[in-house]
């Protein structure tokens, strides 16, 4: 971070593949929202022209040659430094002028990150059938995995510090980039608020990239891995707890067979009953295992990082 008597820098990051319909007015929004701002576009191998008219409107235009939104998240965060940055799509969903609202807490030094909150006013076009139930299964997903309030993890609108972008580690390579980034940030206990924004439909010509059954899937399962890869004691213990629930289940019937006749009958099941116990117990052992490790490199990271800011 600059010194205080230097005005901070900010940085408008916009993805882009193939909005030749909206990036001309999504720049020149943010030009006269945020004029000392610099704004990135990412051209990722549109076919349209976006990225000549990006430049045209006067953005700096870096292609990412690797496909997916994920990988132009990864190379937005190392090619690009600022002291705030701003994320947003450049299919012109979001309202610019609202800006200054995810910004607000980031200059006050109340938050790391500020997501624009699509849910709460949106137009009736601008969500297609099944995202709103989407949305709200992942919000609910990850609010009961993490302890968390969220309304809208999987916004694209959001700004956030210098410290949150030499922090994240970014694995996702398409449209569950935006969950994966909540999910590492809430796991490494930065501070998330939302700000309700005005989402809207997109407007005439521009379509929509993200195939509803597909990215919605590949939500899912970055959720299932996050959890797996950061909270081990949850993921692998809960499915010991299911196992050792399992075998209790199956194994009620030998025991019942030898109390009555001194004999057991249902030698499969037994067997099946012994082998998921001792499933679960290697489960949940692991699970432990993990668990410890993940705290170790936590401390290590925490170390880290107050070693680099102290330089």
């Amino acid at each position: 971070m600059k010194g205080s008597s230097e005005a901070p820098t900010i940085a408008v990051l916009i993805p882009c593949y193939n909005e030749a319909a909206t990036i001309q007015k999504v720049i020149s929004d943010f030009q006269r929202e945020l004029p000392e701002a610099e704004i990135y576009v990412f051209d990722n191998n549109s076919t349209d022209g976006s990225g000549m008219l990006a430049r045209q409107a006067g953005a700096r235009v870096i292609r990412e040659k690797r496909q997916g939104k994920g990988f132009v998240v990864a190379s937005m965060f190392r090619r690009v430094e600022a002291d705030y940055y701003v994320m947003v799509d450049g299919d012109d969903t979001y309202p610019a002028e609202q800006v200054h609202e995810l910004l607000a807490p980031l200059l006050a030094d109340e938050a790391d990150m500020v997501v624009g909150q699509r849910l709460a006013v949106y137009e009736k076009e601008a969500f297609r059938p099944l995202h709103v139930f989407g949305n709200h299964l992942v919000c609910w997903l990850v609010n009961m995995i993490f302890n968390a309030q969220l309304q809208d993890p999987m916004s694209g609108y959001r700004a956030f510090t210098q410290e949150v972008a030499c922090s994240l580690p970014i694995t996702a390579r398409g449209f569950d980039i935006e969950t994966e980034m909540t999910l590492q940030l809430l796991h490494l206990n930065f501070v998330i608020h939302e700000v309700p924004v005005m989402y809207r439909a997109r407007p005439e010509g521009s379509r929509s990239k993200l195939n509803t059954y597909r990215d919605g899937a590949l939500v899912l399962l970055k959720i299932l891995g996050i959890l797996r890869s950061y909270k081990p004691l949850t993921f692998f213990g809960g499915l010991g707890l299911l196992c050792g629930m399992a075998s209790v289940l199956v194994g009620v019937f030998p025991v019942v067979e030898y109390l009555r006749f001194q004999y057991v009958y249902s030698v499969p099941k037994a067997i099946l009953a012994v082998g998921l116990m001792m499933l679960g117990i290697n489960l949940a052992s692991l699970g432990v295992l993990l668990n410890t490790v993940n705290f170790r490199l936590m401390e290590i990271m925490n170390l880290l990082t107050r070693q680099a800011t102290r330089r």
